[in-house]
Order: structure tokens, then C-alpha cells, then sequence
């Protein structure tokens, strides 16, 4: 059994939750202590009494915020995360110490070299690629990161090395050892020609200023190379799926089919068959069989939005076509084989979900290898302008009316605004208010956007995004309503607590005072 309590910091405490454990007369097996003032407890099973009046005396402890029961411990789920990846990426990656002794490897490693892993183990880095440049390298002040050309087994590879550094109790850093990367030379040349004249097509089209969705499309250019399960996670608008075709277009499938299907609320036949496909008389009236998208896209991508919306049985299915690329269409006993690279998209928490039973563990991990985290808009307020500019000048040419001039009065107010929506929110609201402009100026006065203080209480109601982003719409949502019976930031801050420099901040960051001054 395992218990997160979250607690105050206050010395003596974790001692009094280890003496809880021995007046109970249990076993602890592990205990863990994260820097979020949060106490991990891995224990041997107990009866219900013994638990429940367990539970008790711990929150009866000065100092306890919360308790609450977990499946794993963050140990346990970082264990199995690593080798997840590493079992699943599709090159050779393996970790060395600073004497070149190799600690970790994932199957390709083994696979490239011809070693079992006990046997791989017992050997150093030299003795598997006699040239490379990593002992100088360890003994550099600081090691960063670096690639350099090796050969093995008379082919070139890129190795790329990232140091692993820890910090010591004084705050010093050491670099213990290394994470390597070995990439076949000639692979990489044939993906390179293949996705250049694709290139232009994908990635042009998204708008990234902000230094976050800069880094997110980089990333992006990089993991599209390959050919494992792509996971998408962003909130609603974000632009998952033209991030996915453009990961499509930029890979070496770019020449071949991308499909994608929605999986919300979407009956387990209906999903079924729309991506395995049929057989003739499956089904009522199906006098001829029919293809799935597996099968359509073969050879290309297929993009699976909503994958948290799927349900448990349909990720079994899913979770055995990642394993080898086989399926049987409904109703037909014959398998069927294809290529296809999986992309999945979702605006929900899915390790949350996984804790809670909701969504398979096993298919979390196979998806979760290469993730890509698109930012809110609010999170990237410097792709307002640019993008606002691309779709007024779309739309324009849409509706056959000249392009507009963008008003300051215009620009501050996107700005100012929290986008629960999204790009998708920005776009929508550009389009409605060119649809019903008159003149050539485009003005604030000109779009509608709905009231900021009700806008947090609509995206909280999916609970989406990380702890932070729901705490913030939640805050924001309160202060709103708030601001309306104190309108001071005297009155509000006194209502509430805290400092007036501390309100005055808070309602700046929301755009709530802002909006004040206006009314």
C-alpha cells in the first residue's frame, strides 16, 4: 500500500508518521520525500480498521494538509518511464558512467553490438568503439553536450552525448556520466532527401515568435523522424492537428496518407470498424467489406485525437496493433499487416487518469515515448500579433473585402484576454467580426469577446492542463467575480487577505484591472 501526504515543512514530522506506522505494527517497505513538501509511503498491506484508523491519526498530525492513497510511488513511476523509452525508442541508447562503464541499454544497443545484456554490462564503451572522444571529454570542468562522428562495425554513425549532472549537498555540480546516442549516418542522409521537398508544407504554415512554441515546433522537426507513437497533449484549440499533419508532411510518410479520426464519444463498433475496417456481411447490410484507416494509411500516418476518450477495451486492440502492426477486420479471422506511424492527441491528464483507472498503463507508456506539450495561447501572448495578422489577411481575401488596418484599441484587447478557446477562439472571433466590418479600420469595438469573468469557470470545467493552469483559471475566475462587489484594489486585497501590491499584480497578469478602467 502507498500513501502521498502532503504536509507542511516542519521538522519532527516525518519522524511522527514513522512512529504512526510502528504503534500500528507495520511493515514500511519505502519511504520518499519530494521537494513539493509531499511524503511518499510504500507499506505491506493492512485491514480495513488498520488503514482507516491509520488514516485518521496521520491527518491528526500538526502540519498535515492532505493523505490520500496512491498506486505508485514517484520512484516506481520514473523507473518505469525510463525503461518504457528505453525499451521502446527506436535507435540504439545506452548510459555510461565517467569511466566509460556501461550502466543502462535499451534492445537496439544490444541488437547493434550482438551482446546480451549481462554480457554488455561487464564491458566498457572503449571496448565496444575504440575511437570517440568521451575521456577527454569527462575531463573537461563542465561537459555540455556534443556530437561527434564513431564508427562501428564499418558504418558511420552520429553519437550525441548528453552529460548526466547531479549536484552534491553543497550545490556543486558533478557530471557523473553520460547519455549516448547512436544514429546510423545513413538512415539520417535517406530521411533528410526524402522530407525536403515536403519540408515547406508542414511546419511553414505554424506561427511560433514565442520562444515556448519555437521550441515546441524544433522538437517537433526532430521527432517526426521517427517512427514510434507520436502523444500530443494541449488543451482544447491548441492546434494539435495541424502540429500532427505537419510532423506527417516533415517525416519521411509524407508522400503517403495521413488520416485522423475523432475518438469522443464515438461507440466502440463504430471506432472499431473505422479503423480496422470489415468484412462483408459483419455487419447488417455490409454486402462488401470495407478497408479501416490502419489499412488506408499504409505506408502513412494516422492521427487518433482524443485518445483519452477511448474506451477501455478499444485500447487493448490499439495497444496490440502498436506492439506488431497486425489487426483483424470485424469479422474476418485473416490478420492483416500494415506500416503505419500512430499520432495521438489529448487535452486531458492522462497519468491522472491512469492513477485512477480510467486509462490503460501499459498503452500510456507505449504512447508516452515521444510527447510533444503544445502551450496555451495566454502562454504564448507574443503569437497574438503574428497570428492575428495571418488570419485577418486569410479572411479578407476569403470574403473579398480589402484588408483592414489593426487598431491599437484592437491589439491590446486580444492581448488582454485569457483565450480559453485558444488559436481556434482567436480565429473564430477575427472571422466573425471581419464578416460584419464596415471600413477599413478593424477596432476592439468590432469583435466580441465573452465576459473575462465567466470565461475560467467554462475551462474549469474539464479540468484540463497541469496543476498550475487549473489553479490560475480558478484564481482568475474568483478574482473576477470578486472585483465586481470590491471594486478597489484596497477593497479586494482587504477582503482577501493579502497585500494590495500582491492584488494589484494578480489582476494586471488576468488583464481584470485593465478591464476596469474600461467600464
Amino acid at each position: 500500500m502507498r500513501l502521498e501526504v502532503t504536509c507542511q515543512d516542519r521538522i519532527g514530522l516525518t519522524r511522527e508518521l514513522l512512529d504512526l506506522l510502528v504503534l500500528q505494527n507495520i511493515d514500511l517497505k519505502g519511504i520518499e520525500i519530494s521537494v513539493e513538501r509531499k511524503i511518499y509511503l510504500n507499506f505491506t498491506p493492512v485491514d480495513f480498521e488498520v488503514f482507516s484508523t491509520l488514516m485518521a491519526e496521520i491527518r491528526r498530525i500538526n502540519g498535515v494538509i492532505d493523505v490520500r492513497r496512491i498506486f505508485f510511488m514517484p520512484s516506481e513511476r520514473e523507473h518505469k518511464a525510463v525503461w518504457a523509452l528505453l525499451n521502446s525508442f527506436p535507435e540504439p541508447v545506452l548510459s555510461i558512467d565517467n569511466k566509460l562503464s556501461i550502466e543502462l541499454v535499451n534492445p537496439m544497443t544490444l541488437q547493434l553490438f550482438g551482446y546480451d545484456e549481462t554480457k554488455i554490462r561487464q564491458k566498457t564503451f572503449s571496448q565496444l568503439v575504440t575511437s570517440h572522444g568521451l575521456l577527454r571529454w569527462f575531463e573537461r570542468e563542465s561537459p555540455e553536450p556534443y556530437t561527434e562522428k564513431i564508427v562501428i562495425k564499418g558504418f558511420d554513425y552520429l553519437m550525441q552525448v548528453t552529460p548526466i549532472i547531479l549536484a552534491d549537498e553543497n550545490g556543486k555540480s558533478h557530471c557523473t556520466g553520460a547519455v549516448l546516442l547512436l544514429k546510423s549516418a545513413a538512415i539520417l542522409e535517406k530521411q533528410r532527401k526524402q522530407v525536403v521537398e515536403v519540408d515547406n508544407n508542414g511546419f511553414e504554415q505554424i506561427v511560433a515568435v514565442s520562444p515556448v512554441m519555437a521550441q515546441v515546433v524544433e522538437r517537433a522537426k526532430r521527432v517526426a523522424l521517427l517512427d514510434e507513437p507520436l502523444l500530443l497533449v494541449g488543451e482544447t484549440g491548441t492546434g494539435k492537428d495541424i502540429l500532427a499533419k505537419a510532423c506527417h508532411l516533415h517525416s519521411s510518410r509524407g508522400n503517403a496518407p495521413f488520416l485522423g479520426l475523432n475518438c469522443a464519444s464515438m461507440p466502440d463498433d463504430v471506432v472499431e470498424s473505422e479503423l480496422f475496417g470489415y468484412a462483408a456481411g459483419a455487419y447488417p447490410n455490409a454486402v462488401e467489406g470495407k478497408k479501416g484507416f490502419f489499412e488506408q494509411a499504409n505506408g502513412g500516418t494516422v492521427l487518433l485525437d482524443e485518445i483519452a476518450e477511448m474506451s477501455s477495451q478499444m485500447q487493448i486492440k490499439l495497444l496490440r496493433f502498436l506492439n506488431d502492426g497486425t489487426f483483424r477486420r470485424v469479422g474476418e479471422e485473416r490478420e492483416v499487416k500494415v506500416n503505419v506511424r500512430v499520432i495521438c492527441a489529448t487535452q486531458k491528464n492522462l497519468p491522472e487518469l491512469v492513477a485512477e483507472k480510467k486509462f490503460r498503463e501499459d498503452l500510456y507508456y507505449r504512447l508516452n515515448v515521444l510527447t510533444l506539450t503544445i502551450p496555451p495561447l495566454r502562454s504564448r501572448k507574443e503569437d497574438i500579433l503574428p497570428l492575428t495578422k495571418v488570419f485577418v489577411s486569410s479572411f479578407s481575401k476569403e470574403l473579398n473585402i480589402s484588408e483592414p488596418k489593426l487598431a491599437s484599441s484592437l491589439l491590446e484587447s486580444l492581448n488582454r484576454y485569457y483565450w480559453p478557446g485558444n488559436v481556434r477562439q482567436l480565429r473564430n472571433v477575427l472571422y466573425q467580426g471581419l464578416s460584419q466590418l464596415e471600413g477599413n479600420l478593424f477596432e476592439a469595438d468590432d469583435i466580441q469577446l465573452p465576459d473575462v469573468g465567466n470565461v475560467p469557470n467554462v475551462a474549469l470545467d474539464s479540468l484540463n492542463g497541469s496543476l498550475d493552469e487549473i489553479t490560475k483559471r480558478y484564481e482568475a475566475s474568483v478574482l473576477s467575480r470578486l472585483y465586481r462587489d470590491y471594486p478597489s484594489t484596497r477593497k479586494l486585497a482587504k477582503r482577501l487577505d493579502i497585500s494590495h501590491t500582491a492584488i494589484a499584480n494578480k489582476l494586471r497578469e488576468y488583464g481584470l484591472s485593465a478591464k476596469k478602467e474600461q467600464e
